[in-house]
């Protein structure tokens, strides 16, 4: 008999499935990579054609976006102390002082509050309504959790100006409490959905043999089915943190300054002449960092949580 496999895949095939995994993650990353390359740039190097991939390493675009600076003439520079920092002394190269600290890290702070706020709404009401979907006769449930399912294919710009009229009416524009119950209200359905399919895979008897041992049911919920939902639960919270970090459309309408978050502030960066590329790159290589933690931290759950592999059974 020859030693062909029908489950075991040749070497061929191997080699041929690692080729196309590493090109496909090559050309994934590579967009990545450039932007956090760029904040490593001068100015006149991120804008120069062809693309600069050899370059001299310079912070001035982490400078620019975490200062506000003005320029002098040189008259007044000679008049000045000699810089006592280094992000001082890159800006008296070009010519400018520092005038006081950018909004770029209020706006980041917004992202946290706002994003990881909205986050932990959205499970802790998308676990309570997705058990009881679950566990409970709810009269019309099919009908409730499809029109749950619809708010989540509305287009955002559908519901757009509506949600702007009502949240100037109530207050809440500009508020970081009007964009985290917004982003909730979103999230809601995704969170319900997700974490009703684990809830269905757990077995109903280990909550009734907790019921027998004399557990109430919500000492069987928070010790029995809390701990073996942790897994949809961390993947459900990854992808609603990834929707309120990255929403642009809600951010630009609703907020302007108290509540604004980075992804509208990020673009609007201007330097001296134009648009501040480096800064820019270097606003989007920080903002990125948080939720990639995030993901790494949880991932482990992320893929069980895509085929929604809650419990061994």
């Amino acid at each position: 008999m020859s030693g062909f496999s029908i489950t075991e895949p040749s070497n061929r095939t191997k080699w041929i499935a690692g080729v196309l995994v590493i090109s496909y993650a090559l050309i994934t990353i590579m967009p990545l990579l450039w932007i956090i390359a760029t904040g490593f740039k001068s100015p006149s190097d991120s804008i120069a054609y062809p693309p600069k991939v050899v370059f001299q390493p310079t912070l001035e675009g982490y400078v620019n976006l975490f200062t506000t600076q003005t320029r002098i003439t040189p008259d007044m520079q000679d008049k000045l102390q000699p810089p006592t920092t280094w992000y001082e002394e890159i800006v008296r190269d070009k010519g400018m002082v520092i005038a006081g600290p950018s909004r770029f890290g209020q706006r980041f702070l917004n992202s946290v509050i706002i994003g990881f706020g909205s986050t932990f709404f959205s499970v802790f009401l998308g676990t309570l309504a997705a058990y009881a979907f679950s566990r409970f006769k709810v009269p019309i449930k099919d009908d409730l959790l499809f029109f749950i399912l619809s708010t989540r294919m509305m287009p955002p710009i559908a519901v757009a100006i509506p949600i702007f009229l009502m949240f100037r009416q109530l207050g809440l524009s500009d508020t970081h409490l009007g964009m985290i119950l917004l982003y909730t209200a979103v999230n809601l359905s995704l969170s319900v959905w997700l974490l009703k399919g684990f809830i269905d895979e757990i077995p109903l008897e280990y909550e009734e043999a907790a019921l027998i041992d004399g557990y109430t049911r919500f000492q069987a919920f928070y010790k029995v089915v809390l701990p073996q939902a942790a897994t949809g639960i961390a993947s459900t919270a990854i992808f609603c943190l990834i929707f309120a970090w990255n929403e642009y459309a809600f951010a630009v309408l609703l907020t302007s300054g108290t509540a604004q978050t980075a992804p509208p502030f990020i673009p609007t960066i201007i330097g001296v002449g134009g648009q501040d590329w480096p800064a820019v790159a270097a606003g989007a290589t920080i903002f990125l960092m948080p939720v990639m933690i995030f993901t790494i931290l949880l991932r482990k759950h992320l893929l069980r949580g895509i085929t929604f592999g809650a419990v061994r059974k």
